[in-house]
C-alpha cells in the first residue's frame, strides 16, 4: 500500500487539499442545477433577455470575475509566500456569499453574489495548485494531480444529484444553506490539516525578489491556457441550456442532474489511471488524445434525443476530459518556476474559469440566435484545434 501511495504521490497534504476540494466542488456543483431554475423563478427588472441568456450571464459573471482575479491572487500568494490563508479565506467567502442567495429578490442580486463568489474562488485555486506542486515530485505528479482532480470531480458528480433532490423536495433556500455550510467546512479542513512548506515559513517575513508577471509567463503557458479554455467551454456549454434540454427530452431537474454528473463518473474511474499514464508515457500525448475524444462527444450533445443518450454522451465527454485535466496541471507544475508558481499556475486555472464562463455564454447566444446544435458543433471543432496546438507547441517534460 505504501508503494502504491508513493507511486501516486499521496501524502497528508495531497489528501487534505483533495478532500477540501471535494467538499467545495460538491457544494458548488449543487448551484449548477439550482441557479438556472432560480433564474427562471426570480424577477429580472432590468435585463429583459431569454432565460437561457440570463443563465449564461450569471455563469459568465462567476467565470470572468474568478478568472481575471486569479493572476492577482496567484501573484499575491507568491509575494507573501503564503498559500494556506488564501485557500481558507476564499472558501469562507464563498460559503458566506452562498447564504445570501437565499435572500436574493432580483436577478441583479444574483449577479452581485456570484461576483463575490468568483473572488473567493480566485483566492483558492492558484494557491491550492501551488501547494500541490510543492508537495509532489515530478515522477509522481500526474498521479497526485489525478487524485486531486478525481476528488474534485466526485464532488461535481454527486452535487448535482443532491441539487436536483433538494430543489424538487425542499426548495431553493435549503439548497443554498447546504452549499454555504459545506463551503465553510472545506475551509476548516484546510485550516486544520494543511501546513505551509517549511521553506515558505522560514522566509515568510522577507520581501521576496520574484520575477515580473511578464517574465513569469512563457508561450507554452499561453498554449496550455488556450487548451484549458477550450476544454472547459466544451464541458460547460450544456449548463445554460438546462431548461431547453429538459423541454426537448421531457425530463425534470433530476434527469438533467444525472446527465450532467455522468461526465464525472467516467472521470472518477479514469482520472487516476490516465494521470499515472501521463507520468509514464508523457503528458503531451495523453492531452492530445483527450482532445481528440472530446471533440466528437461534444458535438453529439447537440443531437441527443433521449435522456439516456445525453447520459452516454456526457460519459464519453468524461473520458476525453480525464485525459486532459490532470496531465495539463501536471505539465504546468513541471514547468512552473520556484518563486512564481502561483503566478504561472494561475494562467491555467484562470483559463479554465474563462472556459467555464465562455461555454454557457456561447451556448446561450448561439442556441437563441442560430440553432440548438450550433454551439456543440463549434465546441467540437475547437477541441481539434486545441489538440493541434498542444501537439505542435508544447514540449514534453517526461523522458521515456
Amino acid at each position: 500500500m505504501g508503494t502504491l501511495a508513493e507511486s501516486l504521490g499521496i501524502n497528508r497534504e495531497v489528501l487534505a487539499l483533495s478532500s477540501a476540494r471535494f467538499v467545495d466542488a460538491f457544494a458548488n456543483s449543487i448551484l449548477i442545477i439550482i441557479l438556472p431554475l432560480y433564474v427562471a423563478a426570480i424577477p429580472s427588472e432590468h435585463l429583459h433577455f431569454p432565460v437561457e441568456t440570463l443563465v449564461g450571464i450569471l455563469i459568465a459573471t462567476f467565470g470572468v470575475i474568478s478568472s481575471f482575479s486569479q493572476p492577482f491572487a496567484g501573484r499575491a500568494s507568491d509575494r507573501l509566500d503564503r498559500r494556506k490563508i488564501f485557500i481558507v479565506v476564499g472558501l469562507g467567502l464563498m460559503g458566506v456569499a452562498t447564504f445570501v442567495f437565499a435572500e436574493a429578490e432580483q436577478f441583479l442580486h444574483l449577479v452581485i453574489i456570484r461576483a463575490v463568489q468568483g473572488i473567493g474562488f480566485a483566492l483558492t485555486i492558484p494557491a491550492t495548485l501551488s501547494l500541490m506542486s510543492e508537495y509532489t515530485e515530478k515522477r509522481s505528479r500526474g498521479g497526485a494531480m489525478g487524485i486531486f482532480t478525481t476528488m474534485r470531480m466526485v464532488g461535481f458528480a454527486t452535487g448535482p444529484l443532491l441539487g436536483g433532490v433538494l430543489q424538487v423536495h425542499f426548495g431553493f433556500k435549503v439548497a443554498f444553506y447546504v452549499v454555504g455550510v459545506l463551503s465553510i467546512l472545506g475551509a476548516f479542513i484546510v485550516y486544520l490539516m494543511v501546513r505551509e512548506p517549511e521553506k515558505l515559513e522560514t522566509d515568510a517575513s522577507k520581501v521576496r525578489n520574484i520575477p515580473s508577471f511578464k517574465d513569469s509567463i512563457s508561450g507554452e503557458f499561453i498554449i496550455l491556457g488556450i487548451a484549458s479554455i477550450i476544454m472547459a467551454a466544451a464541458i460547460s456549454m450544456m449548463v445554460a441550456l438546462e431548461n431547453e434540454f429538459n423541454h426537448r427530452l421531457s425530463q425534470t431537474a433530476i434527469g438533467f442532474g444525472v446527465a450532467f454528473s455522468a461526465l464525472t463518473i467516467s472521470r472518477v474511474f479514469l482520472q487516476i489511471p490516465l494521470g499515472k499514464a501521463a507520468d509514464i508515457w508523457g503528458r503531451k500525448i495523453v492531452i492530445v488524445l483527450g482532445f481528440i475524444i472530446l471533440a466528437p462527444t461534444t458535438i453529439w450533445l447537440g443531437f441527443v434525443d433521449t435522456t439516456g443518450q445525453l447520459v452516454v454522451a456526457r460519459l464519453a465527454q468524461g473520458v476525453g476530459m480525464a485525459g486532459i485535466s490532470a496531465p495539463i496541471f501536471a505539465i504546468a507544475g513541471d514547468k512552473a518556476r520556484e518563486g512564481s508558481s502561483g503566478t504561472q499556475m494561475s494562467i491555467v486555472t484562470m483559463s479554465f474559469g474563462l472556459g467555464i464562463a465562455a461555454g454557457p455564454v456561447m451556448a446561450g447566444v448561439m442556441s437563441g440566435f442560430v440553432s440548438f446544435q450550433s454551439p456543440f458543433i463549434l465546441g467540437g471543432a475547437l477541441c481539434l484545434v486545441a489538440a493541434w496546438l498542444v501537439g505542435q507547441f508544447v514540449t514534453e517534460t517526461i523522458q521515456r
